[in-house]
């Protein structure tokens, strides 16, 4: 199954809010994954110092990137994440190594 992954980088100072966002996420931007033709069957997101590792594994890595550059749900929850994250132009990272 195809994995992907992104790096974002949280605004000094606002660390607490992110982690705080997300003790809560909006059940409509859950369903925006879950409900698509991606076949999400792992999202997990870590957080380190201002560092935010997002992880995935799916089916379809095209459809889970068009859900967060075209959903509403995603638009909403980017509306929140955006005084707390710093704008970042291709958070999209490369696999470089994997072990089995």
């Amino acid at each position: 199954m195809p994995r992907i992954a992104f790096h974002l980088r949280i605004t000094e100072g606002q660390r607490e809010a992110y982690r705080e966002e997300h003790e809560d996420v909006p059940d409509a931007l859950e369903s925006a994954y879950l409900d698509s033709d991606a076949g999400i069957e792992t999202y997990s997101v870590f957080e380190k110092e201002g560092h935010v590792f997002g992880f995935m594994e799916v089916e379809d890595p095209s459809v889970i990137k068009e859900i967060m550059a075209e959903s509403d749900a995603q638009a909403e929850w980017d509306q929140v994440m955006d005084p707390i994250l710093l704008d970042e132009d291709d958070p999209w990272m490369d696999e470089v190594y994997r072990m089995i």
